[in-house]
């Protein structure tokens, strides 16, 4: 599980002359053939399970708005200058409920706010190497969540918040997130069986071209299909969400190149552990290795325990 959120302001601050530096080299790992198998055909609404372009298992990386810098995800490259991370994700924008309309709305704090508005600047250059940039959903302790939207109306209203922030963001995707909701809050309802169906079914028909993902973790976990569709039709990917541990998400409809069973906080678990996983996410064939909690900081021993093993390469850092 996640840490929870803090709303502390952190002044962001980098050079024009930097971006230059550090993205100058925009290749993408080795390029896959046109896939033709079951486990690498394009996910549902048609976008490619390659973030990058990869051979082997892609990386994802949650950031910490509100305490790391964004942009850190492009500072990561492989020995061949080669981006390390396939998928970036901003965490976190938040569902909030308005007590006077009783409707989900989508919030951005100060910080997630600083990251959209100046996209030229954080979001813009990560994605000119590659790398996808997908916005983080999850609740803010206010009742409001993805499993209790009451109607399919109610669903479908929240998800064209949900698309036109990517649209107006430039961003690649949505990923969920079911924490921190706090069910019944304000009145409103329990997890029920439709809400998250309903939801993902509706920005998948908004989104028909973008990704989505889900943070395997909450009551949306036990609420996958509904009336005949599965959340696997309509998702991209899904990732185990407990750090430090290996666990294949049980989400029907997805192969294993959209799944990620291995886990880690970049701050907390141990460059061992982290290569321990890697090792069984490129032994078990599984498409995804998710890490989460990118500092400010160089980071690129650790990760190179994770990138030998899944690249037979090191990680290096621009600062």
């Amino acid at each position: 599980m996640k840490v929870g959120t803090n709303r502390a302001a952190r002044p962001l601050a980098l050079f024009g002359t930097l971006l230059t530096l550090l993205f100058s080299a925009c290749q993408k790992k080795d390029e896959l053939p046109t896939p033709t198998s079951p486990q690498t055909l394009a996910a549902p609404g048609g976008v490619s399970t390659n973030a990058v372009g990869v051979s082997g298992a892609k990386t994802v990386c949650y950031v910490e708005v509100n305490n790391n810098n964004f942009y850190n995800v492009g500072k990561y490259s492989l020995a061949s200058g080669q981006p390390l991370f396939d998928i970036g994700i901003i965490f976190a924008a938040n569902i909030n409920y308005n007590t006077s309309t009783k409707k989900a709305t989508l919030f951005f704090n100060t910080q997630v706010t600083n990251v959209l508005n100046n996209r030229a600047t954080y979001i813009q250059p990560v994605q000119a190497r590659g790398i996808k940039v997908l916005l983080s959903i999850l609740g803010n302790h206010q009742g409001a969540g993805v499993c209790n939207f009451t109607s399919q109306a109610a669903a479908r209203e929240f998800a064209q918040q949900l698309a036109s922030a990517v649209t107006t963001y430039g961003l690649d995707g949505i990923d969920f997130d079911d924490e921190y909701a706090d069910y019944g809050t304000n009145g409103t309802g329990q997890p029920n069986s439709s809400s998250f169906v309903y939801l993902v079914s509706a920005l998948r028909e908004l989104m028909p071209n973008k990704i989505i993902s889900f943070y395997y973790y909450g009551p949306a976990a036990s609420r996958l299909s509904y009336n005949g569709v599965t959340v696997g039709s309509k998702v991209n990917y899904s990732w185990n969400a407990v750090y430090g541990t290996y666990s294949v998400p049980a989400v029907p409809g997805l192969a294993k190149a959209n799944l990620g069973p291995a886990a880690v906080q970049i701050t907390a678990t141990s460059s061992a552990t982290a290569a321990t996983l890697a090792t069984r996410t490129k032994t078990d064939g599984y498409g995804i290795y998710l890490t989460y909690d990118l500092p400010n900081t160089n980071s690129s021993s650790y990760l190179s325990s994770i990138s030998n093993i899944l690249y037979g390469q090191a990680t290096t850092y621009t600062p």
